[in-house]
Parts: structure tokens; sequence; C-alpha cells
């Protein structure tokens, strides 16, 4: 088997620092997890993405194990197969907004509602994450 080789570091500074420290899709800061953040192909390797930072996420290693290889999920609201979220291309706020207590992420399009279902981003143990972040002051993200 082929070894991938590695994103290098300063790429991977540049993502990082591009999200603001944040999973690009769920806006949980990696500060607060012991679990390594990762560079996320937007488009999967599988399907010809490259290493360049414009075809990478900062990303939270559950919203990217949830995502995988996946580019498309089923809206829930209409039933039709839609587009993921896209990070490079797309603005968080156009598709998702925060609930009224900040602790759930809330589709505002057919693209955000999909993604919040495919990479399940108001799984409990999140959305119990969020409630201790608002409390200390970490959340939501400044400038959301």
């Amino acid at each position: 088997m082929m070894k991938r080789k590695a994103i290098p570091r300063a790429v991977r500074r540049l993502v990082r620092e591009r999200a603001r420290r944040r999973c690009e899709y769920c806006q949980h800061p990696d500060s607060l997890t012991t679990a390594p953040y990762v560079c996320e192909h937007v488009l999967p390797r599988a399907k010809g993405a490259g290493d360049t930072p414009d075809e990478l996420a900062w990303s939270c290693p559950y919203c990217n194990g949830h995502k995988n290889v996946k580019t498309h999920a089923r809206d829930p609201q209409s039933n039709r197969l839609i587009r993921l979220f896209n990070p490079r291309r797309q603005k968080w706020s156009q598709h998702f907004a925060w609930s009224d207590d900040y602790l759930h992420i809330v589709g505002l399009t057919a693209t955000g509602r999909a993604t919040i279902e495919a990479l399940k981003l108001n799984r409990e143990e999140l959305v119990n994450l969020r409630g201790v972040s608002l409390l200390s002051g970490n959340h939501p993200p400044r400038g959301q």
C-alpha cells in the first residue's frame, strides 16, 4: 500500500489560522479539546483532491469522520440530494445560524440542513460542550 505524503507544516498552519483555530463545520475551537484537528480535504482525495490550501479545511476529528468521502447528503426537509457545505467556496453564516440559546446549529438552506445531518453538527456531546463553552465565555464564536 502506498503511503500518503503528509501535508506540509506551513500549509497546516495556514489552514488552521485561516479558520481561526475552529472546526470550519461545527465551529468548535481546537483549544478546547484533546483530540487533534486535521486538515480535511473538502473534496476527498479519492475524488481527485490535492493538498493545496484551497482544497483543505480545518476540521475536528468528529466532523471529519462523519464527512469521510461524502460530498452530498439528503436535505431532511425536501429529501433532495444536496452538495455539502464547502468552507472554501461558501460562507458559514449564509447556510447556518445559532439557535436562540446558542447550543444548536440551525440550517438556513438546503446545504446547511444536509450538512448538519450528514456531519452530525448537533451531536449530543458537542451540544454539551457548547453549553460549557457558553458559560465560560468561549461560545459563540466571535464574528458570528
